[in-house]
C-alpha cells in the first residue's frame, strides 16, 4: 500500500508493529535515513538494538545471499518485543530476496524495513510494497520539514518554544540540510538542559551554525541598504 506524504509523519511517530514491512525511498539519502531512524526507534524502542531485536543487512548483500533477509525475519530473539529486519540502500537487485521475505512473512516475524534511493513506478521493489495488503511504501521528497514535523521534533527533545523562536527554527529548517538541522535541534536541547523556560530567538541564535548566521546577516545588511537607498 502507498503511504501518503501527509500521513507519513504520523505513522513514523506511531508505527504499527503488526505490519509486514515498510519501504522508505527518495532522492535525498539523509532525509530517508532520518525517517528510517525514527520509525525503527519507535518500533523496537531505545533498547531494541542492544537487545538484538534489530538486524541490519546491506542491500548489496542480498544479490549473492538472498536468504539473509528471510533468516533475519524468522530468527527468534532472546528478548521479548517487536523485531525489525532492516535492509539498507536496496535497489531492484535486492527485489527477489525482499519479495520472497514479504511473501513468507507471518505474524510474529520481524518487520521488514527497507530504504532505497529514488525508485521509478516500474521498480520491482516499489511494486512489491505498494501491492502488499499489509506493508507500506512511502516516498520522501526534498521539501523542508513541515511545521508539524518541526513541532514533533521539538517535543521529542523536551523543548517548549515561543512564536518568534518558532519562526527562526522554521527558517533554519529551510536553510540547513536535514542532518545539520537535526544536529542543531540536539544542540538546542543540550543548551536548554535544566532550563524550563521557552526557547527564545536568542537561544536559537546561540546554537545556529555560524555559516547560516553569516548568510542571514548578509541578507539583513542588503535589505537595510536597500531600504535606505
Amino acid at each position: 500500500m502507498k503511504l501518503s506524504p501527509r500521513d507519513a509523519p504520523g505513522y513514523f511517530a506511531r508505527p504499527d508493529p503488526d505490519r509486514t514491512g515498510l519501504l522508505i525511498y527518495g532522492n535525498d539519502g539523509m532525509r530517508v535515513a532520518l525517517k528510517r531512524q525514527e520509525v525503527i526507534a519507535n518500533l523496537v524502542g531505545p533498547e531494541g538494538e542492544a537487545e538484538m531485536r534489530l538486524s541490519r543487512i546491506p542491500g548489496s548483500n542480498l544479490r549473492k545471499e538472498p536468504g539473509l533477509l528471510n533468516d533475519a525475519v524468522k530468527a527468534i530473539g532472546f528478548f521479548p518485543g517487536p523485531r525489525v529486519a532492516f535492509v539498507e540502500d536496496a535497489n531492484d537487485t535486492a527485489a527477489p530476496a525482499v519479495v520472497a521475505a514479504l511473501e513468507d512473512w507471518t505474524p510474529g516475524d520481524a518487520q521488514i524495513v527497507v530504504t532505497a534511493g529514488a525508485l521509478k513506478a516500474t521498480s520491482k521493489l516499489r511494486k512489491a510494497f505498494e501491492a502488499h495488503n499489509n506493508a507500506y511504501a512511502v516516498a520522501i521528497y526534498d521539501d523542508p520539514p513541515s511545521r508539524g514535523e518541526i513541532e514533533a521534533d521539538l517535543k521529542r527533545a523536551g523543548l517548549s518554544i515561543g512564536q518568534d523562536a518558532m519562526e527562526d527554527i522554521t527558517n533554519l529548517s529551510r536553510a540547513l540540510d536535514p542532518g545539520d538541522f537535526r544536529q542543531t535541534l540536539e544542540k538546542l536541547a543540550l543548551y536548554k538542559h535544566g532550563n524550563s523556560t521557552p526557547v527564545s530567538p536568542e537561544d536559537v541564535a546561540a546554537v545556529a551554525p555560524l555559516s547560516t548566521e553569516a548568510e542571514l546577516d548578509d541578507v539583513l545588511t542588503i535589505v537595510a541598504e536597500f531600504a535606505h537607498a
